[in-house]
């Protein structure tokens, strides 16, 4: 996380601009840091060497830099997540992988980068659009692992798609949601492959 991946964002200026990606590393460093909420833009400022004017050309505020870095930090859970479905042919597997990655991933961030996991804990506290966007592509690989196991005959077809999709994905939003993982610490080690159980024989034929 020391070394930010940058993906569209809230911010000002060209995209590929090297000042925006010096401020997304400083401001990553200062996070893991001292934490979001006691950072400023002027600490910022101060890291990299520039006036708060010049940064502000290129960021509207520190939430559009916190935005940024969030969506990196989702982007890591989203890859693992694609990298498990990807793994594996069977549409019931798939599903499982989702569910364990899923939690395994999120946990990663929280006990490793605990102050970066507070970004997305406000962020999702505020519902920034890094959260909704990570949200709806987390839906859309659920869908798709669906789609596959209907038309690979394994999962049912009598529920609405985007019924099973939205009932599934609220089952394995405590382990994507910042808010509700704190509260599931006594449950990880068999929640994923109980829950991902569950859902697999409600989705039998």
């Amino acid at each position: 996380m020391t070394t930010p991946t940058t993906y569209p964002g809230p911010g000002r200026g060209p995209a590929d601009h090297e000042v925006r990606d010096q401020i997304v590393a400083a401001a990553t460093q200062h996070f893991l840091l001292y934490g979001y909420a006691k950072t400023t833009v002027s600490d910022l400022a101060k890291a990299i060497g520039f006036s708060k004017t010049y940064i502000y050309k290129f960021f509207e505020s520190k939430q559009a830099i916190g935005e940024l870095i969030c969506s990196n930090c989702l982007r890591e859970i989203e890859s693992d997540i694609r990298a498990a479905i990807d793994s594996t042919d069977g549409a019931s597997e798939k599903l499982r992988r989702m569910f364990k990655v899923a939690q395994e991933s999120s946990l990663r961030l929280f006990f490793e980068e605990r102050k970066l996991y507070d970004i997305a804990a406000a962020a999702a506290t505020e519902q920034w659009n890094s959260v909704r966007a990570f949200e709806a592509r987390i839906k859309a690989m659920l869908e798709e692992v669906l789609r596959f196991g209907r038309e690979s005959e394994e999962f049912e077809r009598k529920t609405p798609l985007d019924e099973a999709t939205m009932a599934i994905y609220l089952v394995m939003r405590p382990f994507l949601n910042p808010l509700l993982l704190q509260h599931s610490f006594d449950y990880t080690e068999d929640a994923p492959a109980r829950l991902s159980g569950l859902v697999l024989r409600s989705l039998s034929r």
